[in-house]
């Protein structure tokens, strides 16, 4: 068996550890990650919302739905139009978001995998950020259409007042 074969590997690892040894380094690496942690956390925050929002539409619908179902003879399509676009562009604002998270924490992982490879990932991590806000500013559009449209309500077209 070649010595150098195995003595490779255990030659990385001992590089690997004296590099993420010092304590500085290893701050230094969590500085720059706050920021996406951050913005981690505040995307699921805004996603709680959105989810909210999107329960109740779809609890409404499905109130609908069986309320045409007993009485057919009740005009409840426009409210039911009105809502099925409101929770399309709802799910919108919500993949849009999930894809921003997701993408914050690809972007976390490459800072703290940045500090142990010699490669220069400053372009990719550039990318990763602007691909991230380009996401979320997709999804809080989205969001800002959906409520623009639940303020506008369906009456604003003749259909009939929605019940709570």
């Amino acid at each position: 068996m070649d010595m150098a074969l195995v003595v490779a590997p255990q030659r990385a690892a001992l590089d690997l550890i004296e590099m993420t040894a010092s304590t500085p380094g290893v701050l230094h690496i969590l500085q720059f990650s706050l920021a996406p942690a951050f913005l981690l956390v505040a995307i699921g925050s805004i996603m709680n919302v959105m989810m909210a929002r999107l329960t109740w539409v779809a609890n409404r619908i499905e109130r609908l739905e069986a309320r045409v179902e007993e009485k057919p003879d009740e005009p409840f399509t426009d409210e039911l139009e009105w809502l099925t676009r409101r929770r399309g562009i709802a799910q919108r604002a919500v993949m849009f978001s999930t894809a921003a998270a997701g993408l914050i924490s690809v972007l976390i992982a490459a800072l703290f995998i940045s500090a142990y490879i010699s490669l220069k990932v400053g372009t990719f991590i550039a990318v990763l950020w602007v691909a991230t806000m380009a996401l979320l500013i997709t999804g809080l559009t989205f969001f800002f259409r959906e409520t623009w449209i639940a303020a506008k309500g369906p009456a604003s077209r003749g259909a009939a007042k929605p019940e709570p």
